[in-house]
Parts: C-alpha cells; structure tokens; sequence
C-alpha cells in the first residue's frame, strides 16, 4: 500500500462535514453536558474528533476521518439482528466495521481523495493490525477513552459490578501504554474512578 496523499483542509473539513450530515439521520437522541439534545451518532462522532486532538498533536487526514466516522449510520445495524451470544456479538461487530468503512469510503470517493487514502481510512474503521498499525491503535485508544471519558458511567449503573470490572480490564488491554496514561489522567467521577482502580488492581 502506497502513502495516503495529504489533504488539503477544506477538504478534509467537507468529509468530516459530509459524516456529520450522515450521522444527523440518527433517530436515537443523546443529550450532551450542557443539557442540549442532538442526534446520537453525530454526538458521538464530534466526541471521537475531540478526544483524538487532546491525544495526538497533529494526526493525519486518515485518522481523522476514521476517527469522526467510527460509528457512521451505527443505527442502521442493530444487536438485535443478530444472535444473541459472544458468537453473534462478534459478527455484529465485524459487520460493523465493514459497513462504517463502505460508508465512509462513499463519502470520501464523493471528494474525489485518492483510492490510497480511503484505503487507509477503511483499514482503521475495519480495526486491522491493531498492536501493529500505530494508527489503528491510536484510534483504539480514542475508542476507549471516549468510553471511559463520556459513556462509562451510564454502562456501569445498567450492570452488575463484575462485568463491569472485566469490561474496564479488557478495555485497558487493547490500549497503548501512552493510553492508558491518558485514561489515568481523565477527570472521572469518583464512582467510576473507584471501578477503574478496582479492575486494575
């Protein structure tokens, strides 16, 4: 695989800008610190952009964009059309991928980006080479502290206190060292900064 090309910023503005639009089709709602309701995904997705530039001074366009279309038209592919079970979760999350990528390429080939780029940018979103691909594990990383960060709490109140722990325990070993670092550092509740420090005990 050749390099991926460098974008220009407007163009790059008009991808995440054209995800965004995508993600505002979300029927589920989510309201946001300050109180203001907005389209879940399209939350989601400024989220992931956010907490990739407080961890990475300056990432390339192919983050970025997987960063903001992590979970592109999510709503569209439901758990429950799958079967219940690790076997079926497994799936429903591999297909995930692959449809998150096919969109986000749509998206891209719109703006006429280079077939490397949207490549790359594919091979995020489906979480190749991850441990191996500094890239996709700096999108992981963002995954989980988005998780950490925005969605932890509400997680841990739905379930009991073990599989919350063994969720925090296999969150905290598909991250970075730099990662985990990062997560340490966040400003969590003192309820989930208690079931962090009991999961890694």
């Amino acid at each position: 695989m050749g390099k991926p090309q460098i974008m220009q910023q407007n163009i790059l503005n008009q991808v995440l800008n054209d995800i965004d639009q995508f993600n505002l089709n979300d029927p589920n709602k989510e309201i946001d610190e300050l109180g203001t309701e907005h389209a879940k995904e399209f939350l989601y997705g400024k989220r992931m952009s956010n907490c990739l530039h407080d961890f990475m001074l300056a990432p390339p366009a192919e983050l970025q964009i997987a960063a903001r279309a992590q979970h592109i038209g999510r709503w569209l592919s439901l758990r429950s059309d799958y079967p219940e079970g690790r076997a079926g979760y497994l799936k429903w999350r591999s297909d995930l991928g692959k449809k998150h990528a096919e969109l986000c390429a749509e998206i891209m080939r719109k703006h006429n980006l280079d077939e490397t780029l949207i490549d790359a940018t594919a091979s995020l979103l489906r979480k190749e080479k991850l441990k191996r691909n500094p890239l996709t594990q700096a999108l992981e990383d963002v995954i989980c502290l988005v998780f950490l960060k925005y969605y932890f709490v509400e997680f841990a109140n739905k379930h009991a206190q073990e599989k919350v722990i063994s969720i925090v325990q296999k969150t905290w070993a598909k991250m970075s060292e730099q990662g985990q670092q990062a997560a340490l550092a966040l400003d969590l509740s003192d309820e989930a900064l208690s079931l962090v420090k009991q999961a890694l005990a």
